[in-house]
């Protein structure tokens, strides 16, 4: 968990956080034990105004992020269906005869 009294302080942590490590915001919230929508905000609006450098930095991270969002997408259901064994699929293709 991460308690950290300053707002300030804190966005400063998980910005460096998402740079160093190309995290998304998901992985930052998990990292430090605190809310997606609370690292959003620190990073998008609190940095903003306590250190310009690192917020363009951190924007430059999440855009990246929000750009390869699909390709993730993608491959964790590729993932989901190779551990499956593609049984599903297979299932629904033989039961509507396009098998």
């Amino acid at each position: 968990m991460m308690y950290i009294a300053a707002d300030k302080e804190r966005c400063v942590i998980l910005g460096t956080y998402i740079v160093e490590n190309r995290a998304t915001v998901r992985q930052a919230a998990a990292r430090y034990g605190i809310s997606k929508s609370t690292v959003h905000k620190d990073v998008t609006e609190t940095l903003r105004h306590v250190n310009r450098a690192l917020f363009e930095e951190v924007a430059k991270v999440l855009e990246q992020n929000k750009n390869e969002r699909h390709l993730r997408g993608g491959e964790a259901t590729r993932r989901r269906h190779l551990a499956h064994g593609g049984r599903k699929d297979r299932e629904d293709r033989e039961e509507h005869g396009s098998a």
